[in-house]
């Protein structure tokens, strides 16, 4: 009898115990809804576009400064630098520029160059997420796309100034039949600089040669314009010093050929790059920077006929 009671006795504690446990539970609003799940969040999209102009306070992070994009994939990161080569180097995603750990609400990113980093991760609606770097009170926004419905185009568009920089020079590589005789004809080399506002050299010495042996011939610098109620359009202008200027619609053909319609003439060249930078990991040497951009805006038609 005493071992039955012994025994009643533990199953009724086991049963009190439950019960306690079971209204815990039910009461406290604070089980109901689960933590962030950091890396989720990440991985939930292939490739995470930087929208460099919507980033808020003075720092930086340097390898979201230089990225265009970046991806998340079971603890490796992927930065695509280039807009040259994007949606192919790495299979869409880039190249591998370190590794990710995730807590809740924070990665850890160990870059390879730039150390270690600890952000924290706010998403904002089903697509777009902040990183925010407390040592710098910088916050990055950035825009999820797989990479079936990713807009490479609008990417080429938004940063075209930073693709004619991408090359040491472009080369002319075609040059229509139809248009007025003008004096860029004779040009068949374009090198542009990021110093400054814009500066760009050219040459009229004969195409194919190398590239250290180009002399340059007129200098001076250019601006990239966004046209009014035209996404798709861009337009250049190259203001020679002392000579006027020459005005171009601006179209992108391939991640290594532009496309120049020149207004006044009325002829279409298009032009290789030769020499292609690769803006890897670091600072050093070759690695640019993105700055928030507002380009002047044009109030004109399109002019080329396509």
């Amino acid at each position: 009898m005493k071992h039955r009671k012994l025994l009643f006795g533990f199953l009724l504690i086991g049963i009190l115990a439950s019960s306690c446990y079971t209204e815990v539970i039910v009461e406290d609003d604070l089980m109901v809804e689960p933590p962030i799940t950091t890396a989720l969040v990440l991985e939930s999209y292939d490739l995470w576009y930087i929208d460099i102009n919507a980033t808020r306070g003075g720092g930086e992070v340097p390898f979201l400064q230089r990225a265009f994009t970046i991806s998340f994939d079971r603890g490796i990161v992927y930065a695509n630098n280039n807009l040259s080569g994007l949606g192919k180097t790495g299979n869409g995603l880039g190249i591998d520029v370190g590794a990710y750990g995730t807590f809740s609400g924070q990665v850890e990113i160990d870059h390879d160059v730039d150390g270690l980093w600890l952000l924290e991760v706010f998403p904002l609606d089903n697509n777009t997420l902040e990183l925010y770097d407390p040592r710098s009170d910088t916050s990055y926004i950035l825009e999820g796309y797989q990479r079936n419905n990713f807009d490479y185009d609008r990417v080429f568009y938004d940063n075209i100034h930073y693709l004619l920089q991408e090359y040491q020079v472009w080369e002319k590589t075609f040059t229509s039949e139809v248009g007025a005789l003008n004096e860029f004809d004779e040009e068949n080399y374009l090198q542009f600089f990021a110093d400054g506002d814009g500066y760009f050299r050219s040459s009229v010495d004969m195409a194919g040669i190398p590239l250290n042996s180009i002399q340059w011939d007129y200098q001076g610098d250019y601006e990239v314009y966004d046209v009014a109620n035209d996404a798709t359009l861009k337009t250049l202008t190259l203001d020679y010093d002392y000579l006027g200027n020459d005005y171009f619609e601006l179209y992108v053909i391939n991640n290594s050929t532009i496309e120049l319609y020149h207004v006044s003439s009325g002829t279409v060249y298009e032009f290789t790059g030769r020499g292609y930078i690769q803006y890897l990991k670091s600072s050093g040497g070759t690695g640019k920077k993105r700055s928030k951009t507002n380009n002047p805006v044009m109030n004109v038609t399109r002019q080329r006929n396509m």
